[in-house]
């Protein structure tokens, strides 16, 4: 579609663009836009309008086809200050504020003919006072008939009341809204100027016929972060992985039905198990980097505070076999060097809104295997690990937030690093009461004799560990000792079962396959020694 401009109509045309593909990176999007225009021979100059200013010039690419010989001798710009069009959201918030007042005014109706209601239940009691009182005295009335008609007074006068507060609380409901529309009506009716572009395109025509002009921008306030769902089920123990986009641009324009695609290219709570730090003792000094307590960190339960109901399975009312499944369109996947590009086949529709706007890359099933991690001296849970690997024919799996699902459940999120094809990955699965760990201090004993001028206190745990699965179970279970920053106050390890070796740190580390419904048994002891005359601080026991 093509204007001429009425001042000079041979030598500048005005070209009707729309954009055909978005490429979106990390922080900008290349953005391709086509018109054709029917050309004279007279024209030097092509003018495209209404680009945002969030293009970047340097990057503007200019070409094109047709059915005539066209030489692009240049591109300069123009900043445009228009007033924004607003007569169409004017209209809509007009249309809401009469609504409204509409629902007021038929409230306002209710609230008078109760009041009307309650004006004539008070009026007949005032009547019938005095007449029920004779006919009460004079026996004319019954007692159970007395008793009703106060019934019914006190009733109807209670319910008249109650629905005229019921309609005053919709009302003041309702002034809220109406005070909300009435300040964006305010706010859209004073004038506000849109900045713009347009681009002027210097050209030579050979002669007359159709052209195609093909212009390339890179724009900004543009992104796309990667987003996964994780689905974990216990019975198969496969991991189904979703990988969405989540699409963002405020950058002027619209896309809408344009063929988009997401490129890694780059052109310009918890679910984890708690860390286990080193268990420090020492004697005490003025320093105040010793004074300071130790804070334990508790782990996020979140995972386990759902309400017992709020998974239950609705009543299916369709059978079956007459049900079919949603499709998902994903997206093609093609790599080039490390680079990875998606082009969605469903098509682009983004507005500029600022709003992320998800859309689905790929999903597909990855076998996985689990382990337990258990460290009981800060929780008796166990933690559930699932073991993953990245398919060696599959796409890179970039750095994102996880939504974690456990049989239908939501156990919470995780970021995925950098995942490259073939590559191994764990996903902590959350807390797992399949394991029950039990952990107790089965012995504290002073020595009463002095070892070589040493004051000796020997420590002992027990861990019972039940196995309540139906399957084996792979487990690593840690503990550890404290660790001494004094070479006066010395910790052995005196007794481990099964027998380990103390590894860094004061940490230990058992390696347990637990078959199901099996019950086993840990334990290890250990002595601190220093001399009487020192003070041990840090052995929180």
């Amino acid at each position: 579609m093509t204007t001429d401009n009425p001042e000079t109509p041979c030598l500048r045309q005005t070209v009707e663009s729309q954009i055909v593909t978005v490429t979106v990176y990390s922080d900008q999007a290349l953005v391709t836009r086509r018109g054709m225009v029917s050309l004279t021979g007279g024209e030097q100059e092509l003018v495209i309008t209404s680009l945002p200013v969030t293009l970047e010039t340097d990057s503007l690419r200019i070409g094109g086809k047709g059915t005539v010989g066209v030489r692009l001798l240049g591109v300069s710009s123009d900043r445009i200050y228009t007033t924004e069009p607003v007569a169409e959201r004017v209209a809509q918030l007009t249309r809401q504020i009469q609504q409204l007042e509409a629902e007021q005014r038929h409230l306002q109706a209710q609230i008078d003919a109760l009041a009307l209601q309650s004006s004539f239940i008070a009026g007949l009691r005032e009547k019938t006072e005095e007449p029920f009182s004779q006919s009460l005295s004079r026996k004319n009335l019954s007692l159970s008939e007395t008793l009703d008609f106060l019934n019914f007074l006190g009733s109807q006068y209670s319910e008249y009341a109650i629905a005229s507060g019921e309609c005053k609380t919709q009302q003041e409901e309702l002034e809220k809204e109406l005070q909300v529309l009435r300040a964006s009506l305010q706010k859209i009716q004073t004038p506000h100027p849109k900045e713009s572009l347009n681009l002027i395109v210097a050209v030579e025509v050979a002669g007359a016929g159709d052209f195609e002009l093909e212009l390339s921008y890179v724009v900004n306030r543009a992104s796309w972060t990667p987003l996964y769902d994780l689905r974990f089920s216990n019975t198969s123990n496969i991991v189904n992985l979703t990988y969405l986009a989540e699409v963002t641009q405020s950058t002027g324009e619209d896309w809408l039905g344009v063929a988009l695609t997401l490129s890694t290219a780059k052109p310009g709570l918890s679910t984890l198990p708690p860390k286990l730090q080193p268990w420090y003792i020492n004697t005490p000094s003025p320093s105040p980097e010793f004074m300071q307590r130790r804070v334990r960190q508790m782990p996020m339960m979140a995972a386990q505070s759902a309400p017992a109901g709020a998974m239950d399975e609705q009543e299916d009312e369709f059978s079956e076999d007459s049900l079919i499944e949603a499709e998902t369109v994903v997206a093609e996947v093609s790599k080039e060097g490390s680079v990875v590009t998606f082009k969605l086949n469903g098509g682009g529709n983004i507005p500029s809104d600022g709003a992320p706007h998800k859309t689905t890359i790929f999903n597909d099933d990855y076998p996985s295997s689990c382990d337990y991690i258990a460290m009981p001296r800060l929780v008796s849970f166990a933690y559930l690990q699932a073991k993953v690997k990245n398919s060696a024919n599959g796409a890179t799996l970039l750095p994102g937030k996880a939504n974690i699902f456990r049989d239908n459940m939501f156990v919470g999120t995780t970021n995925l690093e950098n995942i490259p094809p073939g590559q191994e990955f764990k996903i902590n699965l959350g807390i797992d009461e399949g394991l029950k760990i039990e952990r107790d201090l089965v012995e504290r004993q002073v020595d009463k004799k002095l070892m070589s001028s040493q004051r000796r206190i020997t420590y002992a745990y027990r861990l019972i560990i039940t196995n309540l699965l139906n399957q084996d179970t792979h487990l690593t279970l840690t503990e550890q000792l404290p660790v001494s920053r004094n070479e006066q106050i010395k910790v052995r390890l005196t007794r481990t079962s099964p027998q380990i070796q103390l590894g860094e740190m004061g940490i230990l580390v058992w390696e347990l396959t637990l078959p199901a419904q099996e019950r086993r048994e840990i334990s290890y002891q250990f002595t601190v020694e220093n001399p009487p005359e020192l003070t041990v601080i840090g052995l929180d026991i």
